[in-house]
């Protein structure tokens, strides 16, 4: 999902995982990383966020998904 507050200045990416209709763990470009909120969220987000290359790639989505996509 993206998020355009104020127009192209301030974007925000987020990715949320849901299963069986619970947050299990999100991606939010603002926070620059992975946060759980069911136990096996938060082993999942301490195991992506060991992952710089992985991380890297999720901040970077801001660009290549949301302004990319932006239509003024």
């Amino acid at each position: 999902e993206c998020y355009f507050p104020n127009g192209t200045e301030k974007v925000s990416y987020v990715e949320r995982q849901i299963y069986n209709r619970q947050l299990e763990l999100m991606f939010d470009s603002d926070v620059g990383e992975y946060v759980g909120f069911t136990p096996y969220g938060e082993r999942r987000a301490r195991v992506w966020n060991s992952k710089p290359e992985w991380i890297e790639f999720r901040r970077r989505e801001v660009d290549r998904i949301c302004r990319h996509n932006y239509r003024s």
